[in-house]
């Protein structure tokens, strides 16, 4: 199985550009053009934290600085060979670009659609909304010592829309119509079309140095492409840099101490270890026999059954290692076997559906899952973006000027996966399925279940993993009950990634882990041009004009009920056709920590990453303490017992066994 790279990267595939949109949410300033612009920028007018606050409140300003926090990456590649994380081609270290490039404003963990200025002091919208400016920090400097400027800011947002990297930034960049350098450091972004989103999205792109990169090909005699610019160090501005490194193995990211933004409030308190070394073995099981060795302090599992049944031994029972569950309110997103619709027979939307009826997730949740999780339902679950039974009318205003080209469930009740814990169970669904692939031409002779032509129905299921067969087989043997052959195929991870470059499956598995505030990401994801480009997300193939609608409407809304309706409508389109079969979900980060080495603050923020809260706001113990009995913070943690919950950005369900 494979995750999304959106907002995650562990699948291994290099980070789309909403990896550093995560939590950067703001909104439209007032109407008017401020002498200068605000501190923050919140997307529906509400910030949470004034001009003059001193620090976010889940961080303690006090942190000590020092120490060194060891974790294994969070990458499914079990090497690297570059530092560019936005290349096409090849693996980068993990947690790269967010240890080394600021961005112009940075979002709280504990707010929703809210940023506040880190490159940028200020930032103002034109009262049209069709453009954003920003005036640049004058003590913010790349690792190099040369001052961060706005001719900076426009040779990253060029190459971040050029040929040499995903075409997922062209997509997500489309309605930036260009960049004006006003000044040293002033630069402004100007928009085709006024979009609350759009100085988001600008405002949240990685800087990079012009000087990165900046060398002479010895083969050409020509200045370097950005695709060749491959293990030059990066030139950035974040709090830390490249250290020792065993390239392809581990790396380390070394604090830098003159940090520039380190007394900012929206850095205080954090970043505090001196050495983050991120360690990389070949396998979960090397992995988790290396933490209960001591050889790394911070481990976040994915596998139910490695938390219920592995997670254990000497170092646990002596409080050095802790197990805990952190509650989170971070979206569900949309965990999903993902069906191509490029290749027949998944192009028709009934063999979709029936394939969705033979996954029986009650049974796989009580024998594989140990009762960990929850089915997801639709794009935006855990957020105000979930649509729910009928729609509503402004919704129905969206949806019937495309009646007859969008399924005509959607007109009905959101929704919702079929479920074998009633009274009819998996055979009611067993049947509705033959139902549905009598329908569609599909009937059983010669052994087999044969469209007109002959041919069987078999499909193939790709993996990078072998271990995922376990969670494969139980569907796979539904379906062979109804005469469809589900064949599990593992690849090797590179052949894997090229296959789905160029769409070459029939059905993967994709962890999206969503967000509050989608936008113009999905036109990626769901858009139809997008399913025309090689190397885009649309893994699924949909291209329908009422999507492509529907993101445009979403994207340009203009308040918050427009913007509810058309994410709302979106979400039952992309359900009710059928090219996803949901999967599953849980409200906790499951971390195993050494209690004697770090300290994590008492509350992690609800809107947080596991690692990225440990990464960004623990310390280390100076010097390391070795307390009788040592317990995780009795805040937001559940229980520490069995496992009962799973990340929220799941991971690939090979790793669940």
């Amino acid at each position: 199985m494979r995750m999304h790279p959106y907002l995650h990267e562990r699948a291994g595939r290099r980070p789309r550009p909403l990896r550093w949109l995560a939590v950067l949410w703001f909104v439209v300033l007032g109407a008017g053009h401020p002498a200068w612009g605000a501190h923050g920028y919140a997307l529906w007018d509400r910030l949470q934290y004034p001009p003059d606050f001193a620090h976010f409140r889940y961080v303690n300003p006090d942190a000590p600085k020092g120490g060194e926090l060891r974790l294994v990456s969070n990458l499914r590649t079990s090497t690297f060979d570059k530092y560019n994380p936005f290349t096409l081609r090849g693996s980068a270290p993990a947690y790269l670009a967010d240890l080394m490039f600021d961005t112009l404003l940075v979002g709280p963990a504990d707010e929703l659609g809210a940023a506040y200025g880190l490159l940028a002091e200020d930032v103002a919208v034109a009262p049209d909304r069709l453009s954003v400016t920003f005036r640049l920090r004058p003590q913010a400097r790349f690792h190099n010592g040369d001052p961060v400027l706005a001719e900076d800011v426009r040779h990253s947002f060029d190459t971040l829309i050029g040929p040499h990297v995903s075409p997922a930034y062209r997509t997500l960049l489309a309605d930036v119509a260009g960049v004006d350098v006003l000044g040293p450091r002033v630069v402004r972004f100007r928009f085709r079309v006024p979009n609350r989103e759009l100085p988001l999205i600008v405002g949240g792109l990685p800087i990079f140095s012009r000087a990165w990169g900046d060398a002479i090909d010895p083969r050409t005699g020509q200045r370097k492409t950005f695709d060749q610019v491959v293990t030059d160090i990066p030139i950035g501005s974040g709090p830390y840099r490249i250290g020792p490194v065993k390239f392809g193995r581990d790396i380390t990211y070394v604090r830098d101490p003159d940090y520039w933004a380190r007394d900012l409030p929206v850095r205080r308190g954090q970043f505090n270890f001196d050495r983050v070394t991120v360690k990389i073995y070949k396998d979960n099981t090397a992995r988790l026999e290396a933490l209960k060795a001591g050889e790394f302090d911070l481990m976040r599992f994915f596998s139910a059954g490695d938390w219920a049944r592995r997670v254990s031994g000497k170092r646990f029972d002596s409080g050095e290692l802790v197990k805990g569950e952190f509650r989170h309110r971070l979206p569900t997103g949309f965990q999903s076997y993902v069906l191509n619709t490029r290749r027949p027979p998944l192009d028709d939307i009934r063999v979709r559906q029936a394939l969705g009826l033979a996954l029986d997730f009650e049974w796989m949740n009580e024998r594989l899952f140990y009762g960990s999780y929850q089915r997801v339902r639709g794009l935006f679950g855990n957020t105000a973006c979930a649509a729910e039974g009928p729609p509503d009318a402004a919704q129905r205003a969206l949806l019937q000027p495309w009646r007859g080209q969008v399924p005509e469930a959607v007109f009905g009740p959101m929704a919702e996966p079929p479920r074998t814990d009633g009274a009819a169970g998996l055979r009611a669904n067993l049947k509705r399925a033959q139902a549905l692939l009598r329908e569609a031409g599909w009937t059983f002779r010669d052994g087999a279940l044969r469209n007109a032509q002959g041919q069987p129905l078999v499909l193939e299921y790709l993996d990078s993993n072998e271990a995922g067969v376990r969670v494969v087989t139980p569907w796979a043997r539904n379906l062979a009950r109804i005469g469809v052959e589900l064949r599990f195929r593992s690849v090797d991870f590179a052949l894997y990634q090229q296959r789905l470059r160029t769409f070459d499956f029939d059905i993967i598995s994709l962890a999206f882990q969503g967000t509050h505030n989608p936008g113009a990401e999905y036109a990626d994801l769901f858009g139809s041009e997008a399913a025309r480009t090689p190397d885009s997300g649309n893994f699924t193939g949909l291209a329908n004009p009422a999507v492509d609608d529907l993101i445009q409407r979403m994207v340009q809304a203009q308040d918050e009920p427009a913007y509810l309706a058309a994410c709302r409508a979106l979400e039952r389109v992309i359900a009710h056709s059928h090219v996803l079969i949901p999967q599953w979900s849980a409200p906790t980060h499951r971390l195993a920590y050494n209690a004697w080495r770090l300290q994590p603050t008492p509350t992690m923020p609800p809107y947080a990453s596991g690692e990225g809260w440990a990464i960004a706001t623990w310390w280390a113990r100076q010097p390391p303490v070795v307390p009788a009995r040592a317990q995780p913070p009795s805040v937001g943690v559940a229980s520490t017992g069995l496992a009962r919950a799973a990340a929220i950005a799941q991971p690939p369900a090979a790793a669940r066994r």
